[in-house]
């Protein structure tokens, strides 16, 4: 059993930058993938970034990539999404998750942190 909570959400100008944090608890994080998803007001629940066990892969989707980076601190039991250049269409609430597929870790999730962009 993995519990995640996530942190570091807030106000940001268009532009601006934030770093999203998840800290776990209980099992370790080393097994498992680790996951940032988003739900926009009105929309499903999608997937941002994945990172593999060890941190050496990581995956965007396109709307991201070159803006967004996640990474992990095993040692730490730490995972984070740094988010720069932010747009108003990247508000939403970010949900970290942990799972066994790096494609899509859904195993266990955060309770969400909300992330609004706007001036």
């Amino acid at each position: 059993q993995v519990q995640l909570v996530e942190s570091g959400g807030g106000l940001v100008q268009p532009g601006g930058s934030l770093r999203l944090s998840c800290a776990a608890s209980g099992s370790s994080i080393r097994t498992y993938a680790m996951g940032w998803y988003r739900q926009q007001p009105g929309k499903q629940r999608d997937l941002v970034a994945t990172i593999s066990l060890s941190g050496v892969n990581t995956k965007y989707q396109d709307p991201v990539k070159g803006r967004f980076t996640i990474s992990r601190d095993n040692v730490r039991k730490m995972v984070y999404l740094q988010m720069n250049n932010l747009k108003p269409e990247d508000t939403a609430v970010y949900y970290c998750a942990a799972g066994l597929s790096f494609n899509s870790p859904a195993d266990y999730w955060g309770q969400g942190a909300q992330v609004t962009v706007s001036s």
